[in-house]
C-alpha cells in the first residue's frame, strides 16, 4: 500500500494560494513522487487550524503546513500567520511546519514568535514550485526514515552464513525438527532471521550506539519533543532504575508516589536512596488508587528541600493524569529533578486531547513503554531526557549495567517502526481509538448492566479540586449491576466470547483502546456486553478488597534491609491468627498485592499490626489476588524480616 502525503497550503490571499497549490501538485506529476504527495488550500485563521485537526479523507495523511505571512509591508496579515502557526504547534508538533516569507525582515519575526518548530523557509518572490516540492518530499522522507530496521531488512537480505550467536542459526536448527520444528512456522522465517548477534557491525552497539542506533534515537528524539533518547529493550521497569542510579547516590533523599510501578521501589534499593513515600489517594468504592494530591506533593517539597529527585506516575493504570505543569514547577524551584512514568501515556505526543506530555509540562526525564499503546513489541520502552544538567557519560554507563551485551534486535526495530507510525498516522489512529471510547461509552451504558465510568466517578474525594484529568482511551466499567463477581465476568469474556480484558477489580473491568483497535474488536465487545446485559442477573452486593494501610515508617534505608539475610517469620501463629510477633519488626522485601500492584510493604518499613492484619484478611477472603514477595516455607506463608542483631548492627534512616 503507497502512503499518501498531504500538504496544506495556508494563506489569506486566495489567488496566491491558489497559484502554489496548482504549482506543488504540477511539481508532483513531472517529479518523482513515491510518497503520493499531494497540496491543498485553506484560508488562514480558525479555518486552518480546523483543518488541521480534521480526519476526512484529505486531511487525514496530513503532514507538511505551507503557511504564507502575507506579502511585504502586510503586517496585519503577517502577525495572524505567525498565531496561526503556533495554534498548529501547540495542536500537532509532530506536523512539518515551513513559512513563506517576503523578506529576512519578516524572518526576524517568525524566529522570535515560532523559530524552534519551524522547520524551513521558502519566499513569496520565488515561484520554483519544483524546489519546492523536492524540499517538502525530502522533509516527509526523513521523518518516515526508519534507519535500525532499514539496516537490518537489508543486512538479513544478504543471506550471510552465520558463524556467531544465537546458537539456532537464523532457525536453522528448527527446521526439520520433528520436536520443534512447528516454532520455525509460528515465529517465522524474517523474525528468526533477524535475531542476530551484536557480531555485526553494521547494525550498530545498544551500548554504544555510533550509527543506525543513533540516528533512530535522533528521530525519536524529536518525534517525542525531548533533548535526547535511548532506546530500552528490556521494559521501562530497567529504564526508571537506570534514572535512579544516574541521579541518586546511596543516602540521597527522593520524593516518591507510594503507588509507582514495583519497578520504582526496586530503583530505591538499588540505588541506596533515602525514600520519602507519599500516599496516593485512594478511591475506596472502586478499590483505585489515584494521585498523590496536589497538596501533600506541595507539603512535601517544602518539607524537603534536599531532595533530590521527586518521580510520579501519570498517568495511572487507571488513566488518571496528575495537571504537572504546577507540580513539576514547584519542584524545580526547589532544585528537585522531576522523573515522570508515563509508562502508560507514551501516545500522548501525538493528539491534543491527550496533551500536554510530561516533558511539555517540565519534567526531567521520561519513560515510556512504547509496547502498550503504540506499535512495538513487549519490552520495547524509550528513555526521555530533557534535564539541562544531563550528565550523558554517567546515563550510559548506568544504562549498560542494566542493558543486556546481547539485545533483541527485532525489539529495536520496532521502536524505530512504532515512532515512525506515531510520527507519520499517530494523529488518525489515536482519533479512531478516542471515537470508538467515545462509542463504547454510549453503548456499554445502553445496556442498563454496565456502566463506563467518569473522571468524577474514578477521583477520590481529596484529589478532585487537583486538575486531574482521564485519558479516555482507558475504560473502567462499573459491574455491580450485571450480577456477575469480576471473576465471573472477565472468565465469561475470554471463555465464552474470546475476549481478553486489562485488568480487574472486585466490581470493575478496565479496558484498554490502542492503536491496534478495530472496527471489528469494537462491535465484538459491545455484542458480548450486551449478549451478558440480557442475562439480566440480580444486582449484587460485593464485598469491598479490604483498604490498603497507610504507610507507617522507615527504620533503615531499603537496600540494607533488603541486603541483609533476615529471618522468617510466619504470617499467622499457631492458632490462625495474625502472627503478633511481627509488629514493630522490620520488613526486608517489598510485599506487594497484584493487581493493583502498589506496595504495603517496602524493605526498611515497620510492620504494626494492622498490616499483618490487612495481609491476612487478603489472603482469606481475596482469592484472584497474589501477594509478591511473601516466602513459602513448609507450606506457610513467612515474611522476611530484620533480626534483633542485624536491626542493631544497621545505622538508623
Amino acid at each position: 500500500m503507497n502512503p499518501a502525503t498531504h500538504v496544506l497550503v495556508v494563506s489569506a490571499d486566495e489567488d496566491w494560494r491558489t497559484e502554489v497549490v496548482q504549482g506543488l501538485n504540477q511539481a508532483a506529476g513531472r517529479l518523482d513522487n513515491s510518497l503520493g504527495l499531494m497540496a491543498v488550500g485553506c484560508p488562514c485563521g480558525d479555518a486552518t487550524v480546523e483543518a488541521v485537526l480534521a480526519t476526512s479523507p484529505t486531511q487525514a495523511d496530513l503532514q507538511v503546513v505551507v503557511i504564507d505571512h502575507g506579502p511585504r509591508g502586510a503586517s496585519s496579515t503577517g502577525a495572524p500567520a505567525v498565531r496561526t502557526a503556533q495554534r498548529i504547534i501547540e495542536a500537532r508538533p509532530e506536523l512539518s511546519l515551513y513559512m513563506v516569507l517576503e523578506d529576512d525582515a519578516d524572518k526576524l519575526l517568525v524566529e522570535q514568535l515560532a523559530s524552534d518548530a519551524v522547520d524551513g523557509y521558502f519566499f513569496r518572490g520565488e515561484h520554483d514550485y519544483n524546489g519546492w516540492f523536492r524540499i517538502i518530499a525530502a522533509e516527509v522522507a526523513e521523518k518516515a526514515e526508519t534507519p535500525f530496521y532499514d539496516a537490518l531488512k537489508a543486512y538479513v537480505a544478504q543471506a550471510k552464513d552465520s558463524w556467531h550467536t544465537p546458537g539456532h542459526g537464523g532457525g536453522d536448527s528448527f527446521k526439520g525438527s520433528p520436536w520443534v520444528g512447528d516454532f520455525y512456522d509460528f515465529v517465522g522465517e524474517q523474525m528468526l532471521r533477524a535475531d542476530l548477534s551484536v557480531s555485526v557491525p553494521e547494525l550498530d552497539s545498544l551500548l554504544h550506539p555510533m550509527g543506525v542506533i543513533a540516528q533512530s534515537q535522533k528521530l525519536a528524539a524529536k518525534a517525542f519533543g525531548a533533548r535526547k533518547t535511548y532506546f530500552a529493550t528490556n521494559g521501562t521497569s530497567t529504564a526508571n532504575k537506570v534514572i535512579f542510579q544516574t541521579l541518586l547516590a546511596p543516602g540521597d533523599k527522593l520524593l516518591l508516589d507510594r503507588n509507582c510501578h514495583k519497578s520504582v521501589h526496586h530503583g530505591v534499593i538499588l540505588s541506596g536512596a533515602r525514600p520519602v513515600y507519599l500516599d496516593s489517594s485512594v478511591n475506596r468504592h472502586y478499590g483505585i488508587f489515584g494521585p498523590v494530591p496536589k497538596a501533600t506533593l506541595a507539603a512535601a517539597i517544602e518539607a524537603h528541600p534536599d531532595a533530590k529527585v521527586l518521580i510520579l506516575t501519570s498517568c495511572t493504570y487507571d488513566g488518571l493524569r496528575y495537571d504537572l505543569k504546577p507540580i513539576i514547577a514547584m519542584a524545580h524551584a526547589a532544585g528537585i529533578k522531576v522523573i515522570i512514568d508515563e509508562a502508560w501515556f507514551g501516545h500522548a505526543r501525538f493528539h491534543p486531547e491527550l496533551r500536554p506530555t510530561a516533558l511539555e509540562c517540565g519534567a526531567d526525564y521520561a519513560t515510556q513503554s512504547t509496547h502498550k499503546i503504540l506499535s512495538a513489541f513487549s519490552q520495547a520502552s524509550m528513555v526521555h531526557v530533557n534535564d539541562p544538567g544531563f550528565d550523558e557519560h554517567l546515563f550510559r554507563e548506568n544504562f549498560n549495567m542494566h542493558a543486556s551485551t546481547s539485545p533483541q534486535y527485532n525489539l529495536i526495530a520496532s521502536l524505530d517502526v512504532a515512532r515512525k507510525q506515531a510520527v507519520m498516522e499517530g494523529y488518525r489512529l489515536l482519533d479512531r481509538s478516542l471515537k470508538f471510547a467515545h462509542e463504547l461509552r454510549e453503548k456499554i451504558n445502553a445496556t442498563g448492566a454496565f456502566r463506563v465510568l467518569e473522571l468524577d466517578d474514578l477521583l477520590p474525594d481529596e484529589v478532585k479540586g487537583d486538575g486531574i484529568r482521564l485519558d479516555p482511551t482507558k475504560l473502567t466499567i462499573d459491574i455491580s449491576q450485571s450480577g456477575y463477581s469480576a471473576d465471573e465476568l472477565r472468565d465469561e469474556l475470554i471463555g465464552r466470547y474470546n475476549i481478553q480484558v486489562e485488568k480487574n477489580t472486585h466490581n470493575t473491568l478496565t479496558l484498554l483502546l490502542t492503536i491496534g483497535t478495530t472496527r471489528s474488536k469494537v462491535s465484538r465487545l459491545f455484542d458480548a456486553m450486551l449478549r451478558l446485559a440480557k442475562e439480566k442477573r440480580a444486582p449484587r452486593a460485593y464485598a469491598r478488597v479490604p483498604e490498603a494501610p497507610r504507610f507507617t515508617e522507615l527504620a533503615c534505608l531499603p537496600r540494607d534491609a533488603f541486603y541483609e539475610a533476615g529471618e522468617r517469620l510466619p504470617l499467622l501463629d499457631e492458632q490462625g491468627q495474625p502472627n503478633a510477633a511481627l509488629t514493630g519488626r522490620v520488613c526486608c522485601d517489598q510485599i506487594v498485592p497484584y493487581p493493583p500492584g502498589i506496595p504495603v510493604l517496602v524493605p526498611g518499613q515497620v510492620i504494626e499490626a494492622n498490616i499483618v492484619a490487612y495481609l491476612v484478611r487478603l489472603l482469606q477472603t481475596q482469592k484472584s489476588i497474589d501477594l509478591h514477595g511473601l516466602a513459602l516455607v513448609d507450606g506457610e506463608m513467612h515474611l522476611r524480616v530484620l533480626s534483633e542483631a542485624e536491626r542493631r548492627a544497621l545505622p538508623s534512616r
